[in-house]
């Protein structure tokens, strides 16, 4: 059955963007509802719906109210749509002027804009689509400032994430910076917990699920924050995908990263990933919930992160291990058809091609028994002579490492220097050209050598300045072994978190006959300090401190 007229809704549409709030009140929803309203009871208008967009850009028409307005115009229901202002319905030339010419008509649907004096049914002025293009027009010229104003920001250390992290909550007397959230932060700390434990992203998931823990959105709809969880769907249902995204967030060591992500264009508000090198780390800008020790053991975790083989088994070596020969990782096998095989590793690279390298072949029980046995010595070694074992470490190679360190130092000065004057000469042989001094062709090929250059140069600062900090930070990888190996003081079994929270890297040598024996070496690089050798008698430990008061007063 046909609806009749006078029964169709007259729909209200009013939207408001975030920049639109710039403006102040007049185009707030209350006073665009103020308007419609006062408009459609002078008009007479009858059956009146308002559909309110709040905080939905113009350049966009994926806005809830404006999608469920069209469903119902689509299907018959609607006879009239009015708004404040023509630049209400949008700021995107081309589908507005689709809206007007074609699906208004098609659905028979009268367009009133009050403050524009448009009316459809009057005829639609032939200068609208100028006006359409400067609705256009100012979206851009508002998007353009916005991101001015937000790299202004980033490029300041000022937090750009609209969504404070997971842990964290603004702090009331200034709302750009993070404080910790202590019921949240004790979650993010169980969660790197149990991933060094040796815990999957989704097994994670799991435990914190069993254990009634609050998903992020839930939580934060529970103690009265904006959210768009629904507690019979969300609540308690957490994913290895959000586990995942809180290992990786750098902000939890106190850290503000900006521009990870921007948008495509201010018409396309998909969201774009942005490379690492375009980001801006500012380092110390909040209090860590995490320490950076902790957090790059999860973040070498993350990156040498690897399926369990077929038989289902993990390796607890797991993103350590690495070949001697050819520095590739070592792979896990744990037969499934030979039972009487033992679960062994073999370098990746022999395993792909036998050329490239030769096997490495070590059982894990060999490795285990091995890496288990220089432990408790370190362990031994540490309750001992923990002064001995500091003074060493500090003593060893600092004057190679300060020598380095002021090498690094001259060398980043002089690339930062070379990018300076290389701007200067790109902007020189610019003059020349546009002078006629220099042709076209030299032009593009100094310009090419110069840019070419200089991202070389920029390249090189950042891993100078890399290494330049891991060398200046070295008492405090010592302080943080130390504390690390004094948690453990009987150890009968090892495990992932005493593996990763002591071991960095573990290099496997090849197989040698010596005296008709097999003999199979492994170095253990410990986190922080490196090969750890250690004096094995009295007489040792006592020729080892001379050794050094002898460096001293040298």
């Amino acid at each position: 059955m046909k609806q009749l007229e006078s029964d169709k809704i007259t729909a209200l549409y009013c939207r408001l963007s975030r920049d639109d709030e710039l403006a102040g009140e007049s185009n707030s929803i209350k006073n665009q509802k103020l308007i419609l309203s006062k408009y459609a009871q002078d008009n007479k208008f009858q059956n009146i719906q308002f559909f309110v967009d709040d905080g939905y850009s113009g350049t966009t028409f994926t806005r809830p109210a404006f999608m469920e307005m069209m469903e119902l115009a689509e299907s018959g229901k609607i006879g009239t749509i009015i708004v404040k202002d023509h630049s209400r319905l949008g700021r995107n030339r081309l589908v507005v002027g689709q809206l007007l010419e074609e699906d208004f008509v098609r659905l028979n649907i009268r367009y009133i804009a009050i403050m524009d004096n448009i009316d459809s049914s009057k005829g639609l002025n032939d200068f609208l689509p100028i006006q359409d293009w400067f609705n256009e027009m100012h979206a851009k010229n508002t998007s353009q400032k916005v991101r001015a104003v937000l790299k202004n920001k980033g490029e300041s250390g000022i937090p750009l994430a609209h969504n404070v992290p997971y842990g964290y909550k603004k702090d009331e007397t200034d709302k750009t910076k993070w404080v910790v959230d202590q019921t949240s932060a004790e979650v993010v700390k169980e969660i790197f917990n149990l991933f060094i434990q040796g815990h999957g992203t989704c097994e994670i998931a799991r435990i914190l699920r069993e254990r009634k823990i609050l998903t992020p959105l839930e939580y934060y709809s529970s103690i009265g924050r904006k959210s768009k969880a629904n507690s019979q769907d969300y609540q308690y249902k957490w994913c290895s995908v959000t586990v995942a995204a809180i290992l990786d967030r750098q902000e939890y060591i106190g850290d503000t990263v900006n521009f990870k992500c921007t948008t495509r264009s201010y018409k396309d508000k998909t969201k774009v990933v942005l490379p690492k090198e375009d980001r801006k780390v500012f380092k110390n800008t909040h209090e860590p919930i995490i320490d950076e020790y902790t957090w790059n053991i999860a973040k070498q975790l993350r990156d040498n992160r690897k399926k369990p083989t077929r038989s289902g088994k993990k390796s607890i070596f797991s993103g350590l291990l690495f070949c001697n020969d050819c520095g590739k990782k070592m792979y896990f096998q744990s037969p499934v058809i030979d039972l009487k095989a033992k679960d062994h590793y073999r370098c990746s690279s022999y395993k792909h091609d036998t050329s490239l390298c030769t096997s490495h072949y070590i059982t894990d029980e060999v490795l285990q028994n091995l890496v288990l046995d220089n432990i408790k010595k370190v362990i031994s070694y540490m309750k001992n002579y923990e002064d001995l074992f500091i003074r060493e470490q500090l003593e060893k190679s600092t004057q190679d490492e300060l020598k380095q360190i002021s090498k690094s130092k001259k060398e980043l000065e002089k690339a930062k220097n070379r990018v300076i004057e290389i701007d200067s000469l790109f902007m020189h042989i610019y003059e020349d050209n546009v002078s006629g001094k220099i042709s076209d062709d030299r032009f593009r090929n100094l310009s090419f050598n110069y840019d070419k250059e200089q991202q070389e140069l920029k390249n090189k600062i950042e891993q100078l300045s890399k290494d330049i900090e891991n060398t200046e930070k070295k008492d405090t990888d010592i302080t943080q072994f130390i504390s690390n190996v004094k948690k453990y003081t009987e150890i009968t079994k090892l495990s992932p978190e005493i593996l990763n929270e002591l071991i960095e890297k573990i290099i496997i040598h090849q197989q040698e006959k010596v005296n008709g024996k097999k003999v199979q070496e492994i170095d253990i690089y410990y986190r922080g300090v490196g090969i750890i050798s250690f004096p094995v008698s009295i007489d040792d430990i006592e020729v080892t401190i001379k050794k050094i008061l002898n460096r001293k007063t040298a």
